[in-house]
């Protein structure tokens, strides 16, 4: 039986004297009586005026109630949504003061935005998360696919396939460690790993735009996927924009659209954004912000800023709704994302990391290059 404008009307509890009528003057569906008058209808099918209005008001009052039902939220308890919380596994870095910072990785059902200077390793976090949603289940991954959304061209196929190769070699390390059988192993191999990762490059706004609202229809036809990066969000939006209302009112649908997905989907949502500098015209002083504005800022439920310091690579947590306020290093290597040899953990007093990831524009890029 379909529904809609579709809905065939004998469908409907109409009078056994009325229907055939209606078929034999070319009513077959709900569409053929779309904005027509009971006045017409009378006409057309030789009923009576009342006949008409009855016929009308049983279409429509039906598929109007059969829409409230569709569109009508269903209540959950508070427990029922920690519980549904508690077991979504986050998506793991590899390492483990960032995995900690965090909470345990980068969470489903959320938007997580990383936000740095060129070359501080926003798109080498991405690629490692992205490997690392396939780690099976019982090796504290997801076993899952992911769709990679580059804005950029930042992403290099011969990098990934490093990450993957280490990640690949790690896994099967833990493995022999835990006992885990050969098979579940022989899942995760770097093919299996490329082959899962579902690559779109936007040259502009407009095709990250298309992308994003063809996502629901990609998801339903594989629905292993687990986690969508965008990198990076702020590239295609920061030119060829005159009227920034515009752009704002794209970002908001954007944004929205993603936490849709990310909450419809129970998908993991990770950006990327850029920094751009902020003059304190009043003090005289420049700082570094992340781009697209302040109203941006709401879009994501966790935003870590990249930064240097010391010619160290460290994550400051700026905005989480569970965790403190903290800041972690971390370093790049030739298998990814991993902890450095003596990962540390500030808290949320130590004010240092927070000044030097807002800092002097001129000095973080010069640390940068």
């Amino acid at each position: 039986m379909m529904s809609g404008s579709g809905r065939e009307l004998k469908t409907f509890p109409l009078k056994p004297t009325v229907l055939p009528k209606l078929i034999c003057a070319g009513f077959n569906c709900v569409g053929d009586l779309i904005a027509i008058k009971p006045s017409e209808l009378s006409t057309e099918a030789n009923i009576t005026p009342a006949e008409a209005l009855d016929v009308l008001k049983t279409l429509f009052e039906d598929i109007n109630a059969h829409v409230r039902k569709q569109v009508t939220p269903v209540s959950k308890s508070a427990f029922d949504l920690l519980q549904e919380e508690q077991d979504l596994r986050p998506i793991v870095t590899l390492s483990e003061s960032l995995d900690d910072l965090m909470g345990g990785g980068v969470p489903l059902c959320k938007i997580t935005e990383f936000c740095g200077a060129p070359g501080v390793g926003k798109t080498q976090m991405c690629m490692q998360l992205a490997v690392n949603t396939h780690i099976p289940e019982c090796l504290g991954g997801l076993g899952g696919e992911v769709v990679y959304i580059d804005t950029e061209g930042s992403f290099i196929i011969e990098r990934m396939i490093d990450i993957a190769e280490a990640a690949v070699q790690h896994s099967q390390v833990i493995a022999q460690q835990e006992g885990v059988g050969s098979t579940l192993m022989n899942n995760l191999t770097v093919d299996k790993i490329l082959a899962g990762t579902h690559y779109y490059r936007c040259q502009d706004h407009i095709e990250l735009v298309a992308v994003v609202h063809l996502l629901p229809k990609l998801l339903k036809q594989h629905n292993q996927v687990r986690l969508v990066i965008v990198d990076s969000i702020a590239c295609p939006f920061r030119q060829n924009f005159e009227d920034m209302s515009v752009r704002n009112r794209l970002l908001t649908t954007l944004a929205q659209n993603l936490i849709k997905i990310a909450t419809q989907f129970k998908v993991a949502v990770v950006l990327t954004n850029q920094m751009t500098t902020k003059i304190m015209s009043d003090i005289g002083t420049s700082h570094l912000i992340p781009a697209l504005g302040e109203s941006w800022g709401h879009a994501s439920t966790i935003r870590i800023i990249l930064f240097w310091e010391e010619n160290k690579r460290k994550a400051l947590l700026f905005k989480s709704p569970s965790r403190p306020e903290a800041c972690c290093s971390f370093q790049v290597t030739m298998g990814g994302i991993r902890d450095v040899l003596q990962p540390d953990i500030l808290p949320h007093n130590d004010t240092s990391s927070r000044e030097q990831a807002a800092g002097g524009s001129s000095e973080l890029i010069s640390s940068n290059r």
